[in-house]
């Protein structure tokens, strides 16, 4: 059952997983790592999250990873993620990596399905410009349609005629729901599959995931009773902790950067 978390309060769970041997911290970018915003490209971290992950990120045996709908290389601009950065990235719901001291891991893409998506590209850019506030986003492996500057009808409206488009074109690809997006993709992998790879990866013995929408579910729902899982708002969830912004957020992984620092003196 999912209880709510708020600052200064102890809860066992979080001591827990601030002291696992091996720790992973992944976190969901959109909403939870950055307030959700009108522009997508506009988002950032916030200053207390973006401070947490850098006291976590220098911490022994501690990793920390934005795990993300969003394509790689709008990841890394939102991100501000240099090259020399110690926090690693999945993008495209885990279809694409980047590994500190490596970079990115390559991610094959047929020329079939290149050209498919360019093609589904160049057929919703003209449609949606009937549908004023709907903007399109060019994806790695697919396409995005965000919903947030348009009233809610335009929205509906612009949804449903590009899932016309999808069905009749691409219905074989997959298609996720979000807060006022629309996203359909070639790849098939979801959040769940990052989290296992990263896990693998990384030899987390507990994982943090935190997350505020429907895709992050699929993450919420493969962790074990030694991790935990923490929901950024509303709605139905598998996490263990709820909070209520993205700024709490900041304020957990605070009480985790020091409860682990303090652990390893």
């Amino acid at each position: 059952m999912t209880r709510t978390w708020t600052p200064g309060s102890h809860d066992e769970a979080v001591t827990a997983i601030a002291r696992t041997p091996v720790l992973l911290v992944a976190l969901d970018f959109d909403g939870t790592a950055s307030p959700l915003v009108a522009d997508p490209m506009s988002a950032r971290a916030l200053p207390e999250i973006a401070d947490a992950v850098a006291r976590l990120a220098v911490l022994p045996d501690t990793e920390v990873a934005y795990v993300s709908g969003r394509s790689l290389v709008h990841l890394r601009e939102i991100a501000e993620h240099s090259d020399d950065s110690p926090v690693i990235l999945a993008g495209s719901h885990g279809a694409q990596y980047w590994f500190p001291g490596e970079g990115e891991a390559d991610a094959a893409e047929s020329a079939q399905e290149r050209d498919l998506r360019e093609s589904l590209f160049d057929e919703l850019e003209p449609l949606l410009t009937e549908y004023p506030g709907v903007e399109l986003e060019r994806k790695t492996f697919g396409v995005g349609i965000h919903g947030r500057p348009a009233d809610p009808a335009v929205e509906r409206a612009a949804f449903a005629a590009v899932d016309e488009v999808m069905a009749r074109r691409a219905a074989r690809w997959r298609r996720r729901t979000g807060d006022r997006i629309l996203e359909f993709s070639s790849r098939h992998e979801g959040k769940d599959a990052a989290i296992t790879a990263l896990r693998a990866r990384t030899g987390a013995t507990g994982i943090l995931f935190a997350g505020d929408d429907v895709t992050d579910e699929d993450a919420l729902r493969v962790l074990t009773e030694h991790d935990l899982g923490v929901r950024v708002g509303p709605g139905e969830t598998a996490a263990t902790l709820r909070v209520g912004s993205p700024q709490q957020i900041g304020e957990l992984l605070g009480v985790i950067a020091t409860e682990r620092a303090a652990g390893r003196e």
